[in-house]
């Protein structure tokens, strides 16, 4: 059977909807079981870097899972995650070099629950007490669980739990296509900045632990990539408010935007960041809390004790995962690749920017979006119910092609667009097959 029907026992995505069974991946291709190839240009959510099927992570998975595949960490530490944690703090921007740390999860979403709580007890070992609130930006994702929710800007998937959510504060984005002051860049000296700033100032900041963002907003606004000098601005504001800046890199963290870490583009130094996906490429569930040396310092003079924990924090097995996927993007030199692969998708995707439909492509290395507007000159999105964003992908994959659409990015409601997050390992023909189903996607779409 080729496809999951609905009598399958699992409580699936969309109950109404049949999908088909993966039941191999090559490469940068997935094959389902009626042997039908799809070319991964999401990268399955921009997870997957080193590519589908590498048989030397299975074989490091299995090599750990039988010397042990267990240990709690209330009682044991293994040597493969001391081995990962250093191989990531190496990567990470100087002020975690010297006696940073990481808190290993089992993907984003613990890693923003888990900061939510990092960052609360921070300041009730600095005798801070008052400071809870996590502020964040409007149309922004952190995560699923309900803590990471509550920092969330993201309308939509907010709504539905809304009574259960706090409303600790949401500030303008960085979004200059849609930038929600109507100015323009640079001569707007970044205002989207200085609304954190007004809004600490008139939302009584002594409240406030820190603020969460992502450096290039993945999923929720397609790719969007802070311009030069907001992040300087906002880690100014955290100082001036002395409040933690927490760096979202669930998404654009591992060397997917040609940096190992998107902050390094433009210098920032975080407090925290989170990551994740990328992190095991999709061979084991995990992500990453990297805390800057002066976080863990506090804990050291203060309790020593972080009151938090899951269950399979720092899986030996998934540790061995991780490991593994570094030694092979260090061996195939991939990290490399990004920032060329990037340059070579961004020029198949040139000839899309001519549809009066194409409002932007957009994005850094290999974290790519494409927008869909009603109205080129204008700006204006689609309604919410034309569902452009879900016929583009249904489109592209009559040509075999996976690519992940998303909808709100201009107000929560409407905005369309869809993000390709292709492995590192694309290839040029590859990426041409990427731009020519977007191609007659476009065509079937919006008929002449």
């Amino acid at each position: 059977m080729s496809t999951a029907t609905q009598s399958s026992p699992l409580f699936s995505r969309n109950l109404r909807k049949q999908y088909p069974l993966a039941v191999r991946g090559e490469g940068s291709w997935i094959i389902a079981a009626d042997g039908r190839r799809y070319l991964d240009a999401s990268g399955q959510a921009a997870v997957v870097s080193i590519g589908h099927g590498v048989p030397e992570i299975g074989r490091a998975m299995a090599k750990q899972s039988n010397n042990i595949a267990f240990a709690h960490t209330s009682q044991f530490h293994t040597a493969p995650a001391e081995e990962l944690a250093a191989r990531v703090l190496a990567l990470a921007p100087k002020n975690f070099h010297d006696g940073g740390r990481v808190y290993f999860t089992s993907g984003g979403s613990e890693a923003t629950e888990t900061a939510i709580k990092l960052v609360r007890q921070y300041f009730l070992e600095r005798k801070q007490n008052s400071r809870y609130r996590v502020i964040s930006r409007k149309q922004s994702y952190h995560g699923s669980t309900l803590g990471a929710m509550s920092v969330s800007g993201n309308v939509a998937r907010r709504a539905p739990y809304a009574p259960m959510l706090p409303e600790w504060g949401h500030v303008a984005p960085c979004f200059c296509y849609h930038c929600p002051f109507d100015k323009t860049f640079p001569e707007c000296q970044v205002a989207c900045a200085d609304d954190l700033d007004a809004f600490l100032q008139a939302k009584d900041s002594s409240t406030v632990a820190a603020f969460i963002f992502e450096p290039v907003v993945g999923a929720t606004l397609g790719a969007v990539a802070a311009v030069d000098g907001y992040t300087a601005r906002i880690a100014e504001i955290c100082r001036k408010h002395g409040i933690l800046l927490i760096a979202d890199e669930v998404m654009s963290g591992m060397g997917r935007t040609g940096r190992p870490f998107a902050s390094q583009h433009w210098g920032l130094q975080p407090d925290i960041i989170l990551t994740g996906k990328g992190i095991a490429s999709g061979y084991a569930p995990l992500g990453a809390v990297l805390a800057a040396s002066h976080v863990v310092e506090a804990y050291e003079k203060g309790t020593a004790a972080f009151m938090h924990g899951f269950t399979y924090q720092a899986h030996p097995v998934s540790m061995a995962a991780g490991n593994a996927v570094f030694d092979y993007l260090e061996t195939h030199k991939l990290f490399d690749r990004v920032t060329p692969a990037g340059e070579t998708l961004r020029k198949a995707l040139a000839a899309l920017e001519s549809h009066p439909h194409v409002g932007q492509v957009r994005g850094l290395g290999l974290l790519q979006g494409v927008e869909f507007v009603k109205n080129k000159s204008t700006r204006e999105p689609f309604p919410k119910e034309a569902g452009i964003a879900e016929k583009i992908r249904e489109a592209a994959l009559e040509k075999n092609v996976l690519t992940y659409p998303s909808q709100g990015c201009v107000d929560g409601s409407r905005g369309d667009h869809v993000l390709l997050a292709p492995p590192f390992i694309i290839t040029a023909e590859e990426c041409r097959l990427i731009a020519e189903a977007l191609q007659h996607a476009l065509a079937k779409v919006f008929p002449a």
